[in-house]
């Protein structure tokens, strides 16, 4: 059984609806936009751009991340509209895991073709 199986399976569903409306070739704001529209629009409860804690063995430090979203409580969403997803991104969702001690990522890139991509990133 996949981690979240049920909220993944949702937030997946409304980042495809986004790209078959929109397509590829706008800025991530634009994808965040419509992607905020269309979880409001299914009833998943998100957070867009929340201002996240970091911590030093059981410390807070003064920095903060900021992903694109959490929905669900518990489901970090960032957003790229990039070629395809490099290394980075990936390395991006995962420190925010770590320093968040949430468990599950999705890395949304809307600028790829034919579809989004969409990967699934675990702590």
């Amino acid at each position: 059984m996949l981690l979240f199986e049920q909220e993944s399976f949702a937030i997946r569903g409304a980042a495809f609806e986004v790209y078959r409306e929109m397509g590829s070739g706008f800025l991530e704001l634009v994808y965040q936009e419509c992607l905020e529209k269309e979880l409001s629009l299914r009833g998943i409860p998100f957070v867009s751009q929340p201002k996240l804690g970091i911590y030093y063995k059981d410390e807070p430090l003064h920095q903060l991340y900021q992903p694109d979203l959490v929905c669900y409580e518990q489901v970090i969403v960032e957003l790229k509209a990039v070629k395809s997803i490099a290394p980075e991104h990936r390395a991006q969702v995962l420190n925010y895991l770590k320093a968040t001690n949430l468990k599950l990522g999705l890395l949304v890139n809307f600028g790829s073709h034919p579809k989004a991509q969409i990967e699934r990133l675990i702590l």
